[in-house]
């Protein structure tokens, strides 16, 4: 059985410009579209934090580089994306998804050197009794920093990798990864066919933006799919819509 890695972006599934609002329509299509292809294959879903995790992180000045020691921010930003993460779950749901949460605070760790150490035996379980994990970027401790911020793509590339996905799916709110004329690079196998164009978020991000993106996925290995919702229904049919990275 076929394995699929579908990250769905935070600007996909929220307003990032409205804290704490679900943009309904955009995540009613990601679940429609999770929904197709739990009925042929295994799914793990990916979800990124929107307008809920990342001004949170900002406020608490925590980002994928800069630690926190105070739980209370800690927890300011995990029970955001719980929030986040149970929204994404019921809309799964009411698709008939069996669908069920892998908080990464609980299940991961980073080392002192950033690098992600992060447990697969709760999402291989549940994928092997039927179930679609659903993960999302979170804070996570991290050795001598308190904690950090683990963006979404670093989750991507973890599970990518260590359950052996046949297919990797990053759907964000742009077609793919942009050109400096504004037109979609086809395909990317070094961070220098694209150096030129790539920037970060215009709204608030504390994980990097589509550069860092382009970096992790480079680094996975095997091809990943970078692409707008509007390639959605092309992913779920086995087509190669938006960018398609390919790290050599």
């Amino acid at each position: 059985m076929s394995l699929v890695v579908l990250k769905l972006g935070g600007s996909v599934v929220t307003d990032k410009d409205e804290l704490e609002t679900i943009d309904k329509d955009g995540l009613a299509a990601a679940a429609d579209a999770v929904a197709t292809l739990a009925e042929s294959g295994q799914v793990v879903v990916v979800h990124g934090a929107g307008s809920f995790g990342h001004p949170h992180a900002a406020d608490h000045d925590v980002s994928s580089d800069t630690g926190t020691h105070d739980e209370i921010g800690v927890r300011a930003i995990h029970d955001a994306m719980k929030r986040l993460n149970d929204a994404v779950l019921d809309a799964l749901a009411e698709r008939g998804v069996s669908a069920l949460p892998v908080h990464p605070l609980s299940a991961g760790a980073r080392e002192t050197d950033g690098s992600l150490s992060l447990s697969l035996a709760a999402t291989e379980t549940m994928l092997a009794e039927g179930f679609v994990p659903v993960l999302h970027g979170d804070v996570i401790a991290h050795a001598g920093e308190g904690a950090t911020i683990v963006s979404g793509d670093d989750l991507v590339v973890s599970l990518a990798s260590g359950l052996d996905a046949d297919r990797v799916g990053l759907c964000s709110t742009v077609p793919g990864v942009l050109d400096t004329d504004g037109a979609v690079i086809p395909e990317i196998t070094a961070f220098a066919d694209a150096a030129d164009a790539l920037g970060g978020s215009e709204s608030t991000d504390v994980t990097g933006g589509m550069a860092a993106k382009v970096r992790k996925l480079l680094a996975l290995g095997a091809p990943a799919h970078v692409f707008g919702p509007d390639g959605l229904s092309a992913f779920v049919a086995g087509e190669s819509p938006g960018t398609v990275i390919r790290g050599e």
